[in-house]
């Protein structure tokens, strides 16, 4: 649960602890009696008379307050005042009158009944619907109160994700730059090149045009919240066939993907989890590295075998899955799975997707 959902919560707790929801109908229904007859307050007998009448504006103030809560809580996970406002506005406008309209007359029924004021035998329906028009003018003001707070909530949620996902950008462009250049990275690569160089032109060309495929991709995708599938695959296979000529046949991996089209990740999501496979795990000629990315309906699948280097020259800093989780969490509600087992590690992508 991230902190925003939390905040929320929260923020609706107020409706939700009955303590507060007591003491804040009691002030309503408090206000609404020095608001239509002030001076009765100034009197014992007047106060005693006004009793019933407190009463009704208490009861009438906490149906009223708890309709409202209901309503924001029900439309608020089916209807966004930031992506739909006019729709969120007349269905949490027809919605809250409605249930205003019966709670009101059936209010005002029991009182005006219990009050003495007709029987069951005759029951005067245009003065009881007439009253009820009372309580419903108080009814729109909690329903302008509580349209406000939802949409100031709801625009300060995606505020804070905003700034959230921002934050989340700013750190894995820096720790993706900071990976790519990293001293180990830049040797071991124009190492391999200058071997390559008097081994086998071709091959150091190629080396040369991969390498230069994964920092241009590094550099395009750093403004960007999400890439198509088919983008990070092909940088997977460039960085993969480049970490390839490097450790050869120590290192082996697979790309098994059926349909990429329509699908999107949080970019250099790839990235950091291969580098975190490589890194952290031994890739020799007894113990060979293998790495698969699969696709499992609408999740990608990137595993490892897992045989961790007992010593450790480059520690982890536990950026990288966690930065992908961050992200998942701000993009949407679904968060990536990480599996371990004595042979194999295992980290399952959600695909997303981009409604119109």
């Amino acid at each position: 649960m991230t902190s925003t959902t939390a905040d929320c919560q929260e923020q609706k707790g107020l409706w939700n602890d009955l303590r507060k929801f007591l003491l804040i109908n009691l002030g309503i229904a408090f206000a609404l009696q020095v608001y239509f007859c002030a001076s009765c307050l100034v009197s014992l007998e007047g106060i005693i008379s006004i009793i019933p009448e407190f009463i009704f504006s208490f009861v009438v103030s906490m149906a009223l307050s708890f309709g409202g809560s209901r309503v924001e809580d029900f439309w608020d996970p089916r209807l966004s005042w930031i992506h739909h406002p006019v729709k969120r506005l007349f269905a949490t406008v027809i919605t809250y009158m409605a249930y205003s309209f019966v709670a009101s007359f059936v209010i005002v029924f029991l009182y005006t009944w219990i009050d003495g004021q007709f029987t069951l035998a005759r029951i005067p329906w245009d003065g009881i619907l007439e009253f009820t028009f009372v309580p419903m003018r108080i009814a729109l003001i909690f329903m302008a109160i509580f349209t406000t707070r939802s949409w100031l909530m709801e625009w300060r949620k995606s505020a804070i994700e905003a700034e959230q996902l921002r934050s989340e950008k700013l750190a894995s462009q820096y720790q993706s730059l900071k990976d790519q250049l990293n001293p180990h990275f830049l040797f071991n690569s124009l190492n391999a090149l200058s071997n390559l160089v008097y081994e086998d032109a071709d091959r150091s060309a190629a080396f040369i045009q991969k390498l230069s495929k994964i920092y241009r991709y590094v550099l395009d995708v750093q403004q960007e919240e999400l890439v198509e599938l088919d983008r990070e695959l092909d940088f997977a296979r460039n960085f993969l066939e480049l970490q390839k000529i490097r450790f050869e046949e120590n290192l082996n991996f697979k790309l098994d993907v059926a349909q990429s089209k329509g699908f999107f990740l949080p970019p250099l999501s790839l990235q950091l989890l291969l580098e975190n496979a490589i890194k952290h795990n031994i890739a020799s000629q007894e113990n060979p590295l293998f790495i698969s990315i699969l696709q499992k309906g609408e999740e990608l699948w990137i595993s490892n075998t897992f045989q961790p280097k007992t010593s450790q020259t480059e520690p982890s800093t536990g950026v990288g899955l966690e930065n992908i989780r961050s992200r998942y969490r701000i993009l949407s509600d679904q968060i990536p799975e990480i599996f371990q087992t004595e042979h194999e590690f295992l980290v399952k992508l959600p695909l997303l997707k981009i409604s119109a």
